[in-house]
């Protein structure tokens, strides 16, 4: 269930409620690809830091180590030790990235594994059953993801075959709640929004995909070629197509102010691995910009990444010592680095939240874009 609490414009403060726990959106969530956040972060972890949600992808554990393997194991909720809500998304992305390695027919796509090379087909229902088999909170369809640019002929091919996927998904998602050994009878189904950066066909996808009734909407395609100011542009005329009363995600996206400017425009649901690439690269997010921690000048900084966090790294640990890891190649750098951008990232979703509640989500967004030194789209 669904529930918007208050509105500030078009940025919305709701609760989602699921089998698995209550998540309060806006929310970013954690990116842990094969059920495991990349940097050594633990479950513990997790729930230390504030994560409501956490997604996991379904090719990469189709893959490695198979979702039936999971699905005996008990889902991924045991196989990880996690109670919260997991979201997995439907492996389209990962599939349609192996551009050189699968072929693309109506009824799936035919490709090879990253992994060892053998031969793997998935479709909307193959995608359905790997998800049913993971047990995850929220199923993402099956969809392809066209390059941003790619020429109008192609991108409106792929929507419409997007869309008959999405009513294969449908149907077989509600076959497999069905079932009696399916884990999770509850599993709900979000459907993905494509077009690239056409305007009118992502205006129609939105309207036709809303008439099915899913659970949620995702807008997917974006971050990946485009300019942010199209990818805005794209957002103001299709989230007002997608039904406001149900949760909106916009996939693979991103920075803080990517996210900033997202809310401001209805999407409640965020995804994205820089807090945690960046991380393992010594990059870390603080209020007042990005630092590199690989830089000599934190060589003596026995300052913690940011005066006043409360991750686990600033409350004990100097810039110099994280420094240090991280040039002597100790995994313990990356750690303390991807746990404090995930800290970050969900504690900037908290004030969101609370900025929405006390309808100054306006102000907040124009005074932390500018303490981060990053201009506003919007020119505010």
């Amino acid at each position: 269930m669904y529930e918007i609490l208050t509105k500030d414009g078009r940025a919305k403060r709701a609760r989602f409620t699921t089998v698995h726990g209550t998540v309060e959106t806006p929310v970013f969530m954690n990116v842990g690809t094969a059920a495991a956040i990349k940097g050594a972060v633990a479950t513990e972890d997790l729930e230390r830091i504030g994560t409501q949600i956490e997604l996991s992808n379904t090719y990469h554990l189709h893959v490695r180590p198979g979702d039936t393997v999971v699905k005996k194991l008990g889902g991924i909720h045991r196989f990880m030790s996690w109670e919260k809500p997991v979201l997995t998304d439907s492996g389209g992305f990962q599939v349609f990235s192996l551009a050189g390695l699968r072929k693309i027919k109506e009824e799936g796509v035919y490709f090879n594994s990253h992994v060892d090379g053998r031969k793997i087909f998935m479709g909307p229902e193959e995608s359905m059953q790997i998800q049913s088999n993971l047990a995850s909170t929220v199923a993402m369809a099956f969809d392809e993801c066209p390059p941003a640019k790619a020429e109008r002929e192609y991108i409106e091919a792929s929507v419409a075959r997007t869309t008959r996927w999405l009513v294969r998904c449908k149907a077989e998602m509600e076959r497999l709640n069905g079932l009696p050994d399916t884990i999770n009878k509850n599993q709900l189904l979000f459907g993905i929004n494509q077009g690239g950066i056409l305007e009118d066909v992502r205006i129609r996808h939105a309207r036709e995909i809303s008439e099915l009734d899913l659970d949620g909407y995702a807008v997917g395609g974006l971050a990946v070629g485009e300019s942010h100011e199209e990818m805005y542009h794209i957002l103001d005329v299709t989230v007002p197509h997608l039904p406001e009363e149900k949760p909106t995600y916009l996939m693979g996206v991103g920075t803080p102010a990517n996210i900033l400017e997202a809310v401001e425009r209805g999407v409640d649901f965020f995804d994205c691995v820089y807090p945690t690439r960046n991380g393992r690269h010594g990059h870390v997010y603080t209020n007042r910009g990005k630092l590199n921690l690989f830089n000599a000048k934190y060589e003596l900084d026995d300052a913690p990444i940011e005066e006043g966090c409360g991750c686990p790294a600033c409350r004990r640990y100097s810039r110099a010592y994280i420094r240090h890891l991280l040039k002597a190649k100790e995994m313990l750098g990356m750690r303390f680095c991807v746990l404090h951008n995930l800290w970050f990232y969900n504690t900037m979703m908290g004030e969101i939240r609370e900025a929405i509640e006390n309808h100054r989500f306006a102000a907040y967004k124009k005074e932390k874009l500018e303490r981060m030194g990053v201009p506003s789209e919007k020119g505010e």
